[in-house]
This record gives structure tokens, C-alpha cells and sequence, in this order.
């Protein structure tokens, strides 16, 4: 059954919907056997590759034997109380992410981050925060979504550059052109000092992963780009990834989230799970690109990949 996609404005309507996730006095005594609804409602965060993981997610799904439809909940705030309440049933979330997300829901936004490059531990910390509010994180797959470094291919040659720590060696003056929060966050400018010894001599506000910050790079203007994993245009920009060969960064691997009592039956796992051996990190920046730079549907280009994995 092809997913239909739902206008992102009906989002409005889980704030105010009857819900049917654990009260917050009843959170930590989860005990109902998990669900096992035939229609299910996919969460999309509204951004290529969450819309693409939906598709995937949703075709899978209906392969199994489920109907499914597809809402765009741009705002975690909005999608994620949904999930609770089971007006979203499954959704494509980032680890370490969504575990500090859950994290600073439970004890504020200053406790202290739970995320981690490590991935064990962060699995076990973003399923201790979500088991009490009726969700269940399935096994992350082979594909991940992490911040990552960018030099123009050109600079790497030169300098004979793989991994950041080839980088931090070279005692070379980089100019990074990155988010101005750069500065503070600690796996960007910080943590580039403080774990590879990288000279970052300035930040360039340009954003992440921006055009105009691939293009400073390109140029010469710039030495280095904070971008992601998962970014498929480097290529057309002449950059090269640098590798966070000493995991700076935290684990974003990508993970299924399903409300336990509509969608947490061995069928949705079993469906979900099928795609963990296969989607890679290149995988999904491919995906993205064709989406972004081809301009191919979200919907088709998910068939076309599921299809040559014989997946459906």
C-alpha cells in the first residue's frame, strides 16, 4: 500500500488530542504487553533524510502486512509527545540525540548529557529514559549521522591528510567554517583542540554544512568545514572528510522509535530490522543526494533503494 503523506499542519492536532501513552505519575511501571496496531502512523521530522527513512520505514512496514500513513512533525517539541501518546507510532531518531533530548525532558536542560561517542552506553541510557514513557528503541543500525569535518581534496593531498589527528600532527592554522556555537560546543572547537591539538585560529559563522561554508573551503578562504556523515554534496565541492578517528563525536546512530502499545510487536521489529544490515552511512548520503541535487522524490527514490536490497 503506498504511504500517504499528511499535511504537516495537522501536527496541531497532538496537542490536543486524548492520549494514550503512561501519565507521568504512572511513568517506570510499564507493564501492558506491547501492541501490535495493523495502522500505523510514521513521524517524519520534515528534512530529506528523515522524510527518506519515513518512506523506508512506512514501505517496509506495509511489505509486512501493515497500512501505514506518514505525518511531517517538523519540531521535536511537537512529534515526540506524540509518539507517547501513540498519535505517532514510529519514528527515525538520532541515539545519542534524542537521548540528551530525553534526558533534559526528564531533569532539565542543564543536567548533564548522557549521550556519548560511546554507543552501548548510550543505547542503554536513551532506553533507560525512554521505557518509562511507553517507547522502545530498536537496534541501531549500520548507518550514522554524526557532525564531521570537510578540507578541500586538494588541501588533504597536499598535506597528506586522512584523519584528524593527521591534521592536529601537521600543526597547520585552520580557519573553520562552522555555526558561530561553535566556539563553545565541546565536539566542535573545543574538543578539535583539546583531542587532536587542531590550531583553529578562527570560526567562520557560516553555518553547518552550508553552501557558502563549502565554498570558503573551496576557495581557500577557509581551511575546514563543520558538516555531517551523511552529506552528500562534498564531492561537487571538491571536499574530502577528514576521519574522527578518536571519536570525538557522539554516537548518532540511527534508531527506530515505536510506541510500545500500538507498535511494539516482534512484526514491527522484525520489519524495522530487516533494513539495519543494510543502510549504510554512504548508503543514506547517496539517498540524500538524490533527493537534494536529482530532485527525486522521497518515496521513489526509498523504493528504488529498498527494492535493490530485495527488501520488498
Amino acid at each position: 500500500m503506498r504511504p500517504r503523506l499528511l499535511l504537516a499542519a495537522l501536527a496541531l492536532t497532538v496537542l490536543t488530542a486524548c492520549t494514550t501513552g503512561p501519565s507521568l505519575e504512572k511513568q517506570g511501571a510499564v507493564t501492558a504487553p506491547p501492541g501490535d496496531n495493523k495502522h500505523l502512523t510514521i513521524g517524519s521530522a520534515g528534512f530529506t533524510e528523515s522524510d527518506l527513512l519515513a518512506q523506508m520505514y512506512a514501505q517496509l512496514l506495509d511489505r509486512a502486512g501493515y497500512h501505514t500513513k506518514i505525518l511531517s512533525v517538523t519540531n521535536r517539541e511537537i512529534y515526540e509527545p506524540a509518539l507517547e501518546s501513540g498519535q505517532i507510532d514510529v519514528v527515525a531518531e538520532y541515539a545519542a540525540t534524542f537521548a540528551d533530548w530525553l534526558n533534559a525532558k526528564a531533569h532539565g536542560a542543564d543536567a548533564k548529557p548522557v549521550g556519548s561517542p560511546d554507543l552501548n552506553r548510550t543505547m542503554t541510557a536513551l532506553r533507560a529514559l525512554a521505557t518509562p514513557r511507553g517507547l522502545i528503541v530498536l537496534d541501531p543500525g549500520r548507518a550514522v549521522d554524526q557532525n564531521a569535518f570537510a578540507v578541500a581534496e586538494s588541501y588533504a593531498r597536499e598535506h597528506r591528510l586522512k584523519t584528524l589527528s593527521d591534521l592536529g600532527a601537521a600543526r597547520l592554522p585552520v580557519r573553520l567554517a562552522a555555526g558561530d556555537e561553535c566556539v563553545q560546543r565541546p565536539y566542535c572547537e573545543p574538543g578539535l583542540k583539546r583531542v587532536y591539538g587542531i590550531d583553529v585560529t578562527a570560526v567562520d559563522p557560516k553555518g553547518v554544512g552550508t553552501t557558502p561554508a563549502k565554498q570558503a573551503v573551496q576557495s581557500g578562504q577557509d581551511q575546514m568545514v563543520l558538516t555531517t556523515t551523511t552529506d552528500a554534496t562534498l564531492g561537487q565541492f571538491g571536499l574530502v572528510l577528514l576521519a574522527d578517528d578518536k571519536h570525538l563525536q557522539n554516537a548518532d546512530y540511527i534508531v527506530p522509535v515505536v510506541n510500545r502499545s500500538r507498535a511494539g510487536s516482534a512484526g514491527v521489529t522484525g520489519a524495522l530490522g530487516r533494513l539495519n544490515t543494510v543502510l549504510t552511512t554512504a548508503d543514506l548520503a547517496s539517498l540524500n543526494e538524490q533527493v537534494d541535487s536529482w530532485r527525486r522524490l522521497p518515496e521513489d527514490v526509498a523504493k528504488n533503494y529498498l527494492k535493490s536490497k530485495h527488501l520488498i
